[in-house]
Parts: C-alpha cells; structure tokens; sequence
C-alpha cells in the first residue's frame, strides 16, 4: 500500500467520465487527492479534481500527466498502453497493469484469452476485414464485434442472414455464435496486490433494444444458487488468470439449459455495479480504491435489493440538458438520482443513474417501471 496514501498522494485516472467522478466521490471519503486527464475540457470530473485536457491515447501526454500522480488508474479502456509501461518501469503504481489492460482493449485477444484458460465463451471467428467475414456464411446468425474501440454498444452488431454481411465492419474483427441465452448478467470481481479476491453479488441486466447498452438492472439476479456460485467463480478465476489488480466487470449469459458463457470484460468500475453506492456495504468504487491501495477488500453482501435505471438522452433531443419528472421521481421512498454533470445531452447519451432498493421485489419493479416512465432528459 502507498504509505500515507491520503496525504501528500496523489491518484490520477486516466479518463474523466462519470465513473471517475463516482470515483472521486468515493475518494474524497479518504482525503485521496486527485488529479484527471480527459480529452473534453467539459468533462464530468472537471470540477470535482486536478483537472487536465489531454488525448488518453497521445504518449506524451499520458508520460507528462503520469508524471505528477504516485498510481494511476483508468476510467476507460482506451488509453495509450506504451506511456503506462513506461511509467510502471519508472517505479509508478498503475493499476490495473497496462499488460491487462492491452489484452482487454481488444476484444480478439480477450477471446483467445478465454479459449486458453478453458473459461466457457460463445463460438467465434476472427476475421481481419468486411471481405472475410462475409466467407462465414454457415457461422451465422452471429455477432459482429469490431475489435478495437467498441464502447456503450458502439462496434457490435447482429447479423441473422446472409444478406446482413454487406454491413460486417470492415477493420479487425470477430464473429461470434448468437446465443439464445435466458437471462444476461453480470458480476464484479475485486482483487488486491496482496492476492484477496472478493466478488459482488450477480446482477441481472436488461440491455435497450436500439442503443446496445444497459437500460436497467436487479440485484441480485433472479438465478438459482449454483448458477449464482459457478458465475462467481469463474469472475475469480479471470481476475487470477489475469494477475489483475484493481476491480474487473464480467458480463456473462446464462443459456436456456443454464450454461454459464462469458461476453466481455472490462478493468474497471462498470455501469452493472452503481446501485453498490446504495444497496451493498461496500460500494464497487471504494472496493476499486481497496484494491488498487492494498488494503483489505470491503464485505459486498447486499443490504436490500435494488434495481438501477440508466438515465438516457430521449430520442430526438440535442442540446442543453434539461430534467422532466424529477420532483416526482424524488418523492418515491427508496429513490437515489445520480446526475453526471453533462450539460448537452443526445440521444441514448448517459445523463445520470437512478438506485431504486426495496425489501418487497414487486414493489421494486413497480418503483423501476415508474422511475422508467417519468424521470426524462430533454433540451
């Protein structure tokens, strides 16, 4: 652990999103100073630290922010992996470890990755362009990921027939076997330098059908227990195969006939883990702080249930935010608004988060359903 890592310490991310600003939040429970570079000089963590503008993926830059930080941590997967080398062979802490990262940010080698530990993942095909992906006719229906740079389901697509290949992706990719799973879920696995593993409870994820990314989530996921333990441990066994330290989102399906298949991974606190800031004892921000500091990780039981909606920009509205329903989705009991601080707000844009808990699991959905339905983002 850093010693005296609240005074006279400073922690930089790389990345200045909402989850670094959930990141600081949890941070300056601990007096952590911070220091953050984004290339938005409007950037949601601007006024809330030390703040930089700067491209994550220039070398100098990321040499000169790194520099004046003693750890550096990510928010965002894209960064530039040599400058991170060369500041962890100068004796500065980055965590997770930029060889993680590397294989994380494409998703070709987290694949192979999965294949050559024997962790359970759907089928796939690795293709280098448009043109030999569409020599996989027989593989389809499948989906088509790009393999660098897919972000909030940006890079991904569904291609059901043989007409669909005209629109493969034509860089780097891979193909990969469309599940008809039951359910989608997800589990963070923290793990410190010192070894100690811990897992959050599975949650149960429910993604928009046009935008590919989570419109809103239950914990903990209606699964049964075995389901729930094989889950976790496979989150373990990733985090271990890996020698990662900081906190690892693991997005998996669970199949019709209960299989469990891993989609994706990602080294860092993730949307599948904001409603721990209310529901769970230990916060999946502070655990990251936990294990990135070396110190002991936080208990994750779950206090009540809960259920997490993604506040959306609404289809057809560009410009500054404005936020309609709020007085009355604050008057639900068991309510916590999350808002990022992004003052423009487009379509399917993630604008804030909403935690709903409730001891009573139909109370919770029906709580959900009408934060869904009045809490919106205009312009």
């Amino acid at each position: 652990m850093p010693q005296q890592f609240y005074q006279e310490f400073k922690l930089g991310i790389l990345g200045g999103g909402q989850l670094g600003r959930m990141l600081i939040q949890a941070g300056t429970d601990w007096n952590i100073q911070f220091s953050v570079l984004d290339p938005d000089p409007n950037a949601p963590c601007k006024e809330l630290a030390e703040f930089k503008t700067g491209k994550l993926t220039d070398y100098q830059t990321v040499i000169d922010f790194g520099s004046s930080c003693d750890l550096i941590t990510i928010e965002i997967e894209n960064v530039n992996i040599s400058a991170l080398k060369e500041l962890a062979a100068q004796g500065k802490k980055v965590f997770p470890q930029p060889e993680v990262i590397e294989r994380i940010q494409d998703k070709r080698t987290q694949k192979q990755f999965y294949k050559s530990r024997n962790i359970p993942t759907a089928d796939f095909i690795l293709t280098e362009n448009k043109r030999e992906a569409q020599k996989h006719v027989s593989f389809l229906p499948a989906v088509n990921k790009l393999g660098r740079e897919g972000y909030d389901g940006r890079g991904v697509q569904i291609l059901h027939i043989e007409k669909d290949l005209e629109k493969a992706f034509d860089a780097p990719g891979l193909l990969e076997k469309l599940i008809d799973f039951e359910k989608e879920i997800s589990i963070i696995v923290a793990r410190n330098e010192n070894g100690e593993v811990k897992t959050f409870p599975p949650v149960e994820m429910v993604f928009h059908p046009e935008a590919n990314l989570v419109e809103y989530l239950f914990s903990p996921a209606d699964i049964s227990e075995p389901t729930a333990n094989e889950a976790e441990e496979i989150a373990k066994k990733i985090i271990t195969d890996l020698n990662m330290v900081g906190l690892l989102a693991v997005e998996m399906f669970v199949t019709k006939d209960k299989k469990i298949l891993v989609n994706e991974i990602a080294p860092r606190p993730h949307n599948s883990g904001h409603q721990t800031i209310e529901a769970n004892v230990t916060s999946q921000y502070h655990q990251h702080l936990r294990a990135i500091l070396n110190l002991p990780l936080g208990n994750t039981s779950i206090i009540q249930p809960s259920a997490m909606v993604n506040v959306l920009g609404e289809e057809g509205f560009s410009g500054p935010a404005n936020y309609v329903g709020l007085e009355e989705t604050l008057s639900v009991p068991g309510v916590y608004i999350h808002l990022y601080g992004k003052k423009i707000t487009k379509p399917f844009r993630k604008m804030g988060h909403v935690t709903i808990v409730d001891n009573e699991i139909e109370k919770l959905k029906q709580k959900t359903k009408f934060v869904k339905q009045t809490l919106k983002v205009t312009a």
